[in-house]
């Protein structure tokens, strides 16, 4: 009707200009440094990769998981627009432009969004997202269904303390994009260039997420894959590079491999770094194999052995941490390829385990009970039944250094896969318990991999560091693997601390799957 209130009435939008080396590090790759015998190779990226603006699908994190000193406030927080909900929205393309005075110089990389809603008219009951260093820390509302964004400047634009810039929000129906140029006074006020929403044109925003392009420009992973090529490369290597995108071809050949054909088995159809290595004069050097592992020909390889097998391993179809095993399957399938002393990097791969006690993660499986006085226990008992048809008894995927937790267990290796052998045809399986070594309640069991490249270098997609306090430090470029035990789903509290937990985990070698029941 005329005069209708929508609860919530309106929703407000903020925005902060920082400049953060770390999550540029998700939208651009840097240059990479390589110490070959003939002096310093550098890798960059083309032209074309370098001014691509991106893809328009929101970042939305955990902003309250990054530290203050992974950014550079260089605005203070500015009111972008508001929606009243009680009136129609349009639903044509719209911009707001703001006005921001700098606080500090520096390079503006990255706006930062947020919004809060009031749930009346008044602004009596007002529901904020705004994070920690805007709000005092006592007051902040742990959730995951809202969160704060992310959004990443088309380029890179150096500001002046003190000197007016002017930044723009866009919208369409779905999304949400920022451009900041200098202040514009006067007449200009009038007329709006439209700009389009980003659209990905190096083809490298569609195949590498934004924690694949944070692990690419991860010095330090690099460095292990770098010590481990100079291991096994020879003058003579005859290399094979099996993964989704990776920069190991590259590394190869700048350590001495004359050519290093390569195949990308997720995204064969998509993509084509032509541009890349001419970027880095590599036309002639690298080969893409436009087939899958198991498709491949002698003719691919011009007829000769592979000395060396190589993969990060990484596919972009890949959700839990042991998904990249695919490397073992396309290994398996490769192997008449193979020459008899054939050096596989990473040479083998491990699962860990270890038991968790999670700050706030644990509430999206636990029950609600009663709500502000209501009592939902109907709806907790229908999503426990769903559950319980097989979410119950899976881990699923998640980004642990958004999610801070503890180590109750020390981390325990459970199962290892030898890539030097081909894939076995019956099932690998394991049984033993963990010590709760540490008091706290048991909210899961984390599981992740390490691949172990060649002698004494390992790199993990999981567990870091634990801190003196017990505090988890994960890699946070992989997602990791979380079992919720079912104390958490049904609410039970334990009469008794539980001393231990028992786990059976069997990995299938038909499916590639991992079941795994775990018991306090």
């Amino acid at each position: 009707q005329e005069g209708c209130e929508a609860v919530p009435h309106r929703a407000t939008v903020y925005a902060q200009l920082v400049e953060s080396k770390r999550m540029w590090s998700w939208n651009k790759l840097f240059p990479v440094h390589v110490e070959a015998e003939d002096g310093e190779k550098i890798i960059v990226s083309p032209s074309e990769m370098e001014n691509c603006p991106g893809v328009p699908s929101v970042c939305d994190i955990q902003l309250n998981q990054m530290p203050s000193s992974d950014f550079t406030i260089l605005s203070d927080v500015v009111t972008m627009f508001s929606v009243d909900f009680s009136k129609p929205v349009r639903s044509a393309s719209t911009c707001y432009r703001v006005q921001l005075e700098p606080v500090k110089s520096g390079k503006a990389q990255i706006v930062l969004s947020w919004w809060d809603i009031d749930m009346d008219p008044s602004g009596m009951t007002n529901c904020t997202m705004a994070p920690y260093w805007v709000k005092s820390t006592s007051a902040l509302q742990w959730r995951d269904h809202w969160m704060q964004c992310v959004y990443f400047l088309p380029n890179e634009e150096p500001v002046l303390q003190g000197e007016k810039v002017d930044l723009t929000a866009w919208r369409d129906e779905y999304s949400l994009w920022y451009k900041l140029q200098k202040a514009r006074g006067g007449e200009e006020n009038k007329a709006e260039v439209r700009v389009e929403s980003p659209v990905c044109r190096c083809q490298a925003h569609l195949l590498w997420n934004r924690p694949r392009f944070g692990e690419l420009n991860d010095q330090n992973r690099t460095r292990q894959y770098i010590k481990s090529l100079k291991k096994v490369l020879k003058t003579d290597s005859v290399c094979l590079c099996i993964s989704d995108g990776s920069l190991l071809p590259v590394l190869a050949h700048y350590l001495g491999a004359k050519q290093v054909p390569c195949v990308h088995p997720s995204r064969v159809d998509l993509y084509h770094p032509d541009e890349f290595f001419k970027a880095n004069h590599l036309e002639d050097k690298i080969k893409i194999i436009e087939a899958r592992p198991e498709l491949l020909t002698s003719s691919h390889l011009e007829d000769k052995k592979i000395s060396v097998l190589m993969g990060e391993p990484f596919f972009t179809t890949s959700l839990l941490p042991w998904h990249n095993l695919y490397f073992w399957y396309a290994r398996t399938a490769v192997t008449s390829h193979l020459s008899s002393n054939v050096t596989v990097l990473p040479q083998s791969a491990s699962l860990h385990v270890m038991i968790v006690e999670f700050q706030d993660l644990w509430r999206i499986r636990s029950p609600c009970g009663t709500c502000e006085g209501f009592d939902v226990r109907t709806m907790d008992d229908m999503i426990k039944n769903s559950l319980n048809f097989r979410e119950s008894k899976e881990a699923e995927p998640h980004p642990l250094w958004e999610y801070p937790c503890k180590s109750l267990s020390d981390p325990q290796e459970v199962l290892t896969f030898d890539f030097r052998k081909t894939v076995p045809q019956h099932c690998l399986s394991t049984e033993g318990s963990l010590n709760l070594s540490r008091k706290g309640t048991s909210h899961g069991a984390v599981l992740w991999m390490e691949y172990h490249l060649a002698a004494d270098i390992s790199v993990s997609t999981g567990l870091m560091q634990i801190s003196n306090e017990k505090n988890c430090e994960w890699n946070p470029h992989h997602k990791q693997a979380v079992y919720f035990f079912s104390s958490v789903i049904e609410s039970e509290t334990l009469s008794d601390l539980p001393t231990a937990v028992t786990y059976a985990i069997t990995f299938n070698p038909k499916t590639g799957e991992i079941d795994m029941d775990f018991k306090l």
